[in-house]
């Protein structure tokens, strides 16, 4: 789309048989789906509406993974890792991997895939980059509707791995059930800087590049982090740590045994966590919309009004200003 592009009707053919489709298993029409549900074409929210989504009545089926880091801690390898065992236990598996944007085009990256290929041939994963569009949390708006997709298409494991680490990542979690936050020695100030957010999001902490000077000493600082801020009556989930080499394939199955445990968890004792992480990700998705629909509003406004956007852009009128009129012409 073009700097100040209005998404437009779909004419390319029918929503519903494209998103029946995808539900049932065609992977040329899932594709299809996922790039109307990126491009916010009007009619997607209907569509999605006409599925039966597994996940509402409850977790385990699918399992939706979240692996968040700062980059370069190996997200991508630990994901590919992930995949491989995955599939030796039979269990099919979707990746969504939310790429940063390019600032001019809008487009994704696409680096995830490209270390991913060793899966391309293999029916039973599927492998798909959106593009984060300079959406805060690190997870585009159409994350969401992307992995009720994969739920309603019937895939095991969904995993998606965002852009980054901080406050704003916060919202990883509202779409996965068991977040894992990937950190590296080298990530100790980040640590120090963040340590709130990372508790609060992290149901699964991994030092990977563990084979690095001051792998066990981060380690260590997370765990006495995790019993720092854990509940003073000890009930609840505490975020196991654990070391890893997702390059030298060191410490994955353990990492995959502590997921398994807060997945086991989260359909017991921790049902409740779930449903309250759902709830805040519905609050959220209506913020989002409300938020992209005054951004396409103003978009919009731009292209009627060509006078006031060259003023803009010139800094004969301040963004206050520009706002401020777009408002009061309604």
């Amino acid at each position: 789309m073009g700097q100040w592009a209005i998404p437009q009707a779909f004419t390319g053919g029918g929503l519903d048989e494209i998103f029946a489709g995808a539900r049932s298993g065609d992977i040329r029409a899932l594709a299809r789906a996922i790039s109307l549900v990126e491009e916010r074409v009007p009619g997607v929210e209907g569509a999605l509406d006409g599925l039966t989504f597994r996940r509402r009545a409850g977790p385990g089926a699918p399992r939706v993974l979240g692996i968040t880091g700062p980059p370069g801690a190996g997200k991508s390898t630990l994901v590919d890792r992930l995949i491989a065992l995955a599939r030796a236990e039979g269990r099919t598996v979707a990746v969504l991997a939310v790429d940063p944007s390019s600032p001019f085009s809008g487009g994704a990256i696409l680096g995830d895939r490209l270390r991913m290929q060793s899966h391309a041939l293999d029916t039973g994963v599927f492998i798909r980059s959106l593009s984060a569009r300079g959406h805060l949390g690190g997870l585009s708006r159409a994350t969401g509707q992307v992995v009720d997709l994969f739920d309603a298409a019937g895939w095991d494991e969904i995993i998606v791995e965002t852009v980054g680490v901080g406050q704003s990542e916060l919202a990883v979690c509202e779409v996965a059930d068991t977040a894992v936050v990937v950190l590296t020695p080298e990530s100790g100030d980040t640590v120090q800087a963040m340590k709130a957010g990372l508790l609060e999001i992290a149901d699964v902490f991994l030092v990977n590049k563990a084979d690095r000077p001051g792998a066990e000493a981060l380690a260590r600082e997370l765990e006495q982090a995790v019993r720092l801020g854990a509940p003073g009556d000890g009930g609840g989930w505490q975020a196991p740590v654990l070391t890893t080499s997702a390059l030298e394939d060191q410490g994955i199955e353990a990492a995959l045994d502590a997921i398994g445990g807060h997945a086991r968890w989260l359909c017991g004792e921790g049902r409740v966590d779930w449903e309250a992480r759902r709830g805040r990700g519905r609050l959220r998705t209506v913020l989002d919309l409300a938020a992209e629909s005054a951004r396409d509003e103003a978009a919009a406004h731009l292209q009627r009004d060509p006078a006031l956007a060259a003023a803009l852009e010139g800094g004969e009128v301040t963004p206050a200003a520009a706002w401020a009129k777009i408002q009061e012409d309604g």
